[in-house]
């Protein structure tokens, strides 16, 4: 078995050779059959003729394809322009919340503000439903910018301050020459002449960096023929016509373009772009004149291609972004990137390909099969009104025969020499007819009468339920329409800018988010964020949604006024976010105009401060005064059961002393009278132990008043608010 040889560096002209047969095999498979069917759709949009039309005979077109179209598209629209935030960002870690909220807000704001939003979906949704494809293209436009100025009469502080600017190159610096000139008087009393000033002409060179978002022509963009989607897809490109200028502000050398390109058609023969914008050729022809006038104005062939190759010889083919001007495929610069900045949708895609089915592939059948009813019923209209004459040649004025005049005079030489060829009208039996066709419509593109308004002659003397019914089913296709673009292309478009924005912002922006100004710093963001698309879809009638979320608002402000605004159930939070879905699902957009955004630190403070400065309650302080007036009683007896301890303490001590005296008088006067010996030290010791049981006695109950007085006050028990 022969060895096989290592891969090896592709060369820039093997690259070259590589990308050339690359877009050359794109290009047969978009310029062939695909762009032939897209003509075809663009001409049924219109409603150009068939080309098989008879002179003299009906030549209506009915517009089928029109029809369908603008019917579905003031639904998409409104699913993804109705609310908020049709697309929101998810973070993957606990403390990404408030960086996933705002990755909302400003992506949004790129897209709407900073771009044309509206417009982006409605030209893509179009070119979808009608062309097969829409494509959605994100990149970083970044330009230089060179103006001129003039400065004059500035001093030399101010001229090195503007020559200091790295982006300012010095064209011309001039004294100012002024004669009448005088000197001034300076701080020591001495005569000067004043600084000179002069005049400065410069040349500023700046970048301009914007985020931008487009809806790509169908046939300015390339895909491989075996290509199952754009992220695994092995050549994409996008061909333009670009001006040598716009080239060259990008950062490209006008030399080597004007080297290697020259103005060769590539749209100018491509049946698509033609049949959109039939002038397109003659333009282009026009234009190819002005490279000997002025070559900066000069439109070349640009391709964007995303090609995968093994261009440095390891064996694994790498995503690279080559851009190449010209038929030959001259490369301007090569890069290896992540993915591929395109995004498509598509109304009816095909299961394992990149490029599926329209809705005008669906109905151009209906809209030719239409028109040759409707020719031919205008025809037997005419005929049966204005019926073909019979004469007998020799026997009627000719002239008098071929006038239409009405009234007018026929000279006969003998009755019956002119007859009508009458012929009967026969539209009414082919009426029923086209309502099959629409029947037949309906069951294809989901496309009714009562998906377009309710119809008084359809839906007469029924239930409401009923209705709601028949609007919901004939709603569902354009649902699924709408739900293929939200989870394809929409998705992969909001994801393709977040990475854009976090890997190429160096700088931080304030911007207007929520009706606040705000400082936006994405270069910390989770570039690999969720992307959820919220657009509402599959949940019922919009009015039965309102009704029902207005009586979830009103179950949330019953349990806050019940269970308080720090109950587990509902908050402040939960009760905004139904407030601004009602807006949302009722067409208002900016739901900041009625109620702030709140947070939950937003819901604390406002508790805090609420606390704060609330005034007390009439019947809360009434209650507070009941209180303390019951608790002083209650001390004031407790001390009076203290006093009268102490009362028959002393008592009790008064009546011992006059005992203790009395005995002491009667051993004196028995021992003066009788001459007995009486022990007065053991009846002194006597008394005397019992005077310390009392003393001990009375100092138990001071304390315990003491007690008394000294401790808190019972604490009353808190009511609840």
């Amino acid at each position: 078995m022969a060895q096989k040889s290592s891969p090896k560096p592709m060369s820039r002209r093997e690259r070259s050779n590589f990308l050339k047969a690359a877009i050359q095999q794109a290009e047969d498979f978009v310029d062939g059959t695909l762009s032939r069917e897209r003509k075809e759709a663009t001409e049924f949009y219109r409603g150009d003729p068939f080309g098989d039309e008879e002179e003299g005979r009906s030549q209506i077109v009915m517009t089928e394809v029109r029809d369908v179209v603008q019917a579905m598209l003031p639904s998409l629209l409104r699913i993804f322009l109705s609310s908020e935030h049709p697309v929101e960002y998810a973070p993957r870690r606990a403390d990404a919340v408030a960086q996933a909220e705002q990755a909302t807000d400003y992506i949004s704001y790129i897209f709407q503000v900073d771009n044309n939003g509206a417009k982006i979906l409605y030209d893509a949704f179009k070119d979808a439903l009608v062309r097969k494809t829409g494509i959605f293209k994100w990149w970083v436009d970044e330009r230089k910018r060179v103006t001129e100025e003039e400065f004059t009469g500035i001093s030399d502080e101010q001229v090195a301050l503007i020559i200091s600017d790295k982006d300012v190159e010095k064209l011309s610096l001039e004294p100012v020459e002024n004669e009448e000139v005088q000197p001034v008087e300076g701080p020591d009393g001495e005569l000067v002449l004043p600084e000179p000033t002069y005049n400065l002409r410069i040349r500023r060179t700046e970048t301009d960096k914007r985020f931008m978002v487009a809806a790509v022509p169908p046939e300015e963009f390339l895909i491989s023929p075996n290509a199952r989607d754009e992220e695994t897809a092995d050549f994409i490109s996008h061909r333009q016509k670009r001006l040598v200028s716009d080239l060259v502000a990008e950062g490209y050398d006008l030399k080597e373009i004007l080297e290697n390109a020259s103005p060769e058609p590539i749209l100018e023969t491509n049946q698509e772009a033609t049949a959109r914008n039939p002038a397109l050729q003659t333009r282009e022809n026009a234009a190819a004149d002005i490279k000997g006038l002025d070559p900066s104005m000069m439109r070349v062939p640009y391709y964007e291609s995303f090609v995968r190759m093994d261009a440095d010889g390891d064996g694994i083919a790498e995503l690279r972004r080559i851009c190449s001007i010209g038929d030959n495929g001259y490369i301007l610069s090569d890069e290896v990137v992540s993915e591929a900045n395109f995004a498509l949708i598509c109304p009816d895609p095909e299961p394992h390909t990149a490029i599926g089915y329209s809705i005008a592939d669906q109905t151009k059948d209906l809209q030719r099969i239409k028109s040759a009813v409707m020719r031919n019923t205008l025809d037997s209209l005419a005929n049966s009104i204005h019926p073909r004459t019979a004469v007998v040649e020799g026997q009627a004025n000719m002239d008098d025969v071929m006038n239409t005049e009405v009234g007018g005079i026929i000279r006969m030489r003998a009755p019956g020499m002119v007859q009508p060829l009458a012929q009967p009208f026969i539209g009414r039996e082919a009426m029923p007819i086209l309502s099959y066709l629409d029947d037949i419509r309906a069951q294809r593109t989901g496309i009714t009468r009562a998906s377009q308004g309710l119809d008084p002659d359809v839906l007469q003397s029924t239930t409401k339920a009923a209705v709601t019914a028949t609007v919901s089913a004939a709603q569902e296709r354009i649902e699924m329409v709408a739900r293929l673009f939200a989870e394809t292309g929409i998705r992969r478009l909001f994801r393709g800018l977040l990475k854009m924005v976090v890997q190429n912002q160096d700088k931080a922006r304030v911007v207007r988010l929520r009706n606040q100004w705000v400082e936006v710093d994405p270069r910390g963001w989770d570039a690999d964020m969720d992307v959820v698309v919220n657009v509402g879809l599959g949940q019922g009638d919009r009015a039965e949604r309102v009704m029902f979320l207005t009586q979830i608002a009103a179950k949330q402000e019953e349990a806050l006024k019940m269970l308080g605004p720090d109950n587990p159930l509902v908050d402040m939070v939960l009760y905004r976010n139904t407030l601004g879905k009602i807006l949302e699902l009722n067409g208002e957009k900016d739901t900041t105009r009625y109620f702030k955004p709140i947070t939950p630190d937003d819901v604390k403070a406002f508790q805090q401060q609420l606390s704060e400065n609330q005034k007390p309650d009439p019947a809360e302080i009434l209650a507070q005064v009941e209180r303390d007036k019951v608790m002083a009683d209650i001390k004031i007896a407790q001390d009076k059961v203290q006093l009268e301890k102490i009362k028959a303490v002393l008592a009790d001590d008064r009546e011992r002393d006059r005992i203790e005296t009395d005995m002491r008088l009667r051993a004196a006067e028995i021992v003066a009278k009788y001459g007995a010996q009486i022990n007065m030290e053991e009846m002194k010791a006597n008394i005397e132990r019992q005077r310390t049981f009392i003393d001990a006695a009375i100092s138990i109950a001071q304390a315990d008043a003491l007690a008394n007085q000294t401790a808190p006050a019972p604490q009353p028990t808190e009511v609840p608010q």
